[in-house]
């Protein structure tokens, strides 16, 4: 008996309307987690203003204790998921997430924002990959999936954007704890949604769960992006980064050897022989790395450089989202009739073009119309092809009882992409800087002492985010070779049949 046989809904079958429900919930909580990876960034002055936090490395603790264990922990989150049942897991985690979420905003406390941030990232860590396993088990395989995975998508590459436009008004009408408040009535939503309309559905007949594999796992990808997240503040050449990095390919190395002894590995190294999920999951790693490069150096250039209020940033990223929709739109419709690999190649090299655009034209006094508006333009639309194409390939075919250990290996190839890409990239852009700057001296907040070197300072910092964006293009090119390289060709490859082998 298949998955889809074993899966039970309240009230009934699986009419269009309740497919429609299941979306939304399944939408909004993808966008209540995606939203939480960027949202913070805009009020985190705030909280240091309220916290009374004088170190950075401390406040930066409050995005990386989410980002943590958000990334370390989905592996495990799907496979849960894959056992337990999807829908249970999906709601403890949005309950997880809630709560969590109130305890970030009650508190007075750095430390306690802190450990609820880690807590926030392990109920992300249980609803994303149980999400987007119950999406692919909803909804049949070709069409209907496609459209479903293309809304799924444009939230998922547009979620930055609205965090920051959300963020903007929360911090600027509010208060910087309704970041956090906010996920309270979302999360609780839901949960009472999801009983309502989302059957259950898990893997009946598996036996055994790898404790030594999920030990592994999860114990490596938390060190790795530990370690990435403290590249800003250790460098990457330190002894402490070294170390640490080494500690977590070894932990890898050992849950790879696990996976091929085990009778019933966390992850089926069989999932691998796959070209199709090989082939998305190494492509989502180069498109987050490159990807979130565009909302920390544009914010830093429109807030430190140009005084833009924390709502005038968000609504600039606005058009953002407006063309990852009309991408996703376009991509879904050509996916059928011409099939994936054009798709996705073409997707990051036309989002690799508008990084490419701002990083030439950006300087202290461009303008946003001509000078940045049309590299985010094409970054959007670039995106919005790509990401439901390679959602697409990546779950199509997989068998249901692997559906969320795969969903949350997508996940978790964006996670750590997108901290290996921003450590990079920083790195990259702080290295020029720094250079520049040579030996001009600086207030303990970063500014030149001699207001007159003020323009040198401003030219520094933007030669460093420059060098960064034409960098983050060149990964998501790299992204566009992968995709031409692994993903098959023929229009069958998402609307039939089991992934190519190789």
């Amino acid at each position: 008996m298949s998955i889809s046989d074993q899966a039970t809904a309240p009230g009934g079958g699986g009419t269009a309307l309740r497919k429609g429900w299941i979306l939304f919930i399944l939408g909004v909580s993808q966008l209540m987690i995606v939203l939480d990876i960027t949202i913070v960034n805009v009020a985190i002055n705030d909280i240091r203003v309220d916290l009374g936090v004088s170190s950075q490395t401390e406040l930066q603790w409050i995005i990386t204790g989410y980002t943590l264990a958000f990334g370390g922990l989905l592996l495990l989150g799907g496979k849960l998921a894959d056992r337990l049942g999807r829908r249970v897991i999906f709601s403890a985690g949005a309950t997880l997430f809630a709560f969590a979420s109130l305890l970030c905003g009650i508190t007075d406390s750095l430390e306690l924002l802190i450990a609820a941030r880690a807590l926030q990232g392990v109920g992300g860590a249980m609803m994303a990959p149980a999400a987007l396993s119950i999406l692919t088990v909803v909804f049949q395989e070709g069409r209907e999936r496609d459209r479903a995975l293309a809304i799924w998508a444009a939230i998922s590459a547009g979620g930055a954007a609205i965090g920051l436009i959300l963020g903007g008004l929360l911090v600027q009408y509010l208060d910087w704890r309704w970041v956090f408040y906010i996920n309270v009535p979302v999360g609780l939503f839901a949960v009472f949604a999801a009983f309502r309309f989302v059957p259950e559905s898990r893997h009946e007949h598996a036996r055994g769960f790898d404790i030594p594999g999920a030990i592994l796992v999860t114990g490596g990808l938390m060190t790795l992006v530990y370690a990435l997240a403290r590249t800003d503040e250790l460098g990457w050449s330190s002894s402490e980064t070294l170390l640490t990095i080494a500690g977590a390919l070894v932990l890898l190395v050992a849950f790879y050897f696990v996976q091929r002894t085990s009778r019933s590995p966390l992850l089926p190294l069989s999932l691998f022989r796959f070209r199709n999920l090989a082939g998305a999951n190494l492509a989502f790693f180069f498109v987050a790395s490159g990807l979130f490069s565009i909302f920390l150096f544009l914010v830093l250039w429109m807030r430190q450089l140009n005084g833009w209020s924390p709502l005038e940033s968000g609504f600039a990223f606005l058009p953002v989202t407006v063309f990852i929709i009309v991408g996703a739109g376009l991509g879904t419709m050509l996916l059928p009739r011409i099939g994936p690999r054009p798709i996705a190649t073409a997707g990051p090299a036309i989002a690799a073009s508008g990084l490419l655009y701002i990083g030439l034209m950006l300087e202290p006094g461009s303008s946003y119309v001509t000078d940045i508006l049309p590299g985010m333009l094409l970054l959007a639309f670039g995106m919005g092809l790509t990401f439901p194409t390679l959602f697409s390939v990546a779950v199509a075919g997989v068998p249901e009882e692997s559906t969320g250990i795969a969903s949350g290996l997508l996940n978790a190839s964006q996670q750590v992409g997108g901290s290996v890409g921003l450590a990079l990239l920083t790195a990259v852009a702080t290295e020029r800087t720094a250079n520049a700057l040579g030996a001009m001296p600086l207030a303990p907040d970063g500014t030149p002492t001699d207001p007159a070197n003020f323009p040198l300072f401003a030219q520094s910092l933007v030669d460093g985010w420059s060098i960064g964006l034409i960098v983050a293009s060149g990964l998501l090119l790299l992204a566009a070779v992968v995709t031409n390289t692994f993903i098959r060709g023929d229009r069958d490859t998402v609307a039939a049949g089991p992934l190519a082998a190789v």
